[in-house]
């Protein structure tokens, strides 16, 4: 008989916060997020600071583009000369480290939380993901919590990684296997 899934019972365990004040998340999510995500207003520049004026470090020389979406900025860590582009979507439950001149392709998702499809009780489960120096996330691929992309590595095109990806290596499929050096 398989699991029967209670939902109901559904809590956040006590060891989690969403890391910031009330305060500060209801500003967030009801005019930084929006504002960030917006397609209508153009630029790189002041999404940067939109991100650091609630709590992420963003490095100099960073493109971010419209459309993209950041679940928690104060758990977010990018360097220097970032491309992050249209509709890569950080769902950072966990925190969230790029190294310099790391690039995320479009609609790449970044999922640092997940839920335990062993317990009845859908228990939370988070990993921060931490991508290094030089490495280059292309459209539409998905990181699972706990991932470990190496400096210089490649996430191909619509792949799904789930733990770690060596330095220097291209990987590709889902699961991701390495096809390569770069």
């Amino acid at each position: 008989m398989a699991l029967e899934q209670r939902l109901d019972q559904y809590r956040l365990p006590a060891s989690w916060h969403p890391g910031a004040p009330l305060l500060l998340q209801f500003l967030w999510f009801c005019f930084g997020a929006p504002l960030l995500s917006s397609r209508c207003l153009p630029g790189s520049v002041w999404r940067a600071w939109l991100l650091c004026l609630f709590g992420a470090h963003i490095g100099s020389g960073c493109n971010i583009k419209p459309g993209i979406r950041v679940k928690f900025p104060w758990r977010l860590q990018v360097g220097e000369s970032c491309w992050l582009a249209e509709d890569a979507w950080l769902d950072n439950l966990a925190p969230i480290t790029l190294g310099d001149r790391v690039c995320l392709s479009q609609g790449v998702y970044l999922c640092t939380g997940n839920h335990n499809f062993r317990s009845s009780n859908f228990d939370l489960v988070v990993g921060s993901i931490n991508i290094g120096a030089d490495a280059w996330i292309a459209a539409r691929a998905v990181l699972a919590p706990g991932t470990e992309i190496g400096p210089g590595a490649v996430v191909a095109l619509g792949s799904f990684v789930s733990g770690s990806v060596p330095a220097g290596m291209i990987v590709r499929g889902n699961p991701a296997v390495v096809v390569g050096k770069r």
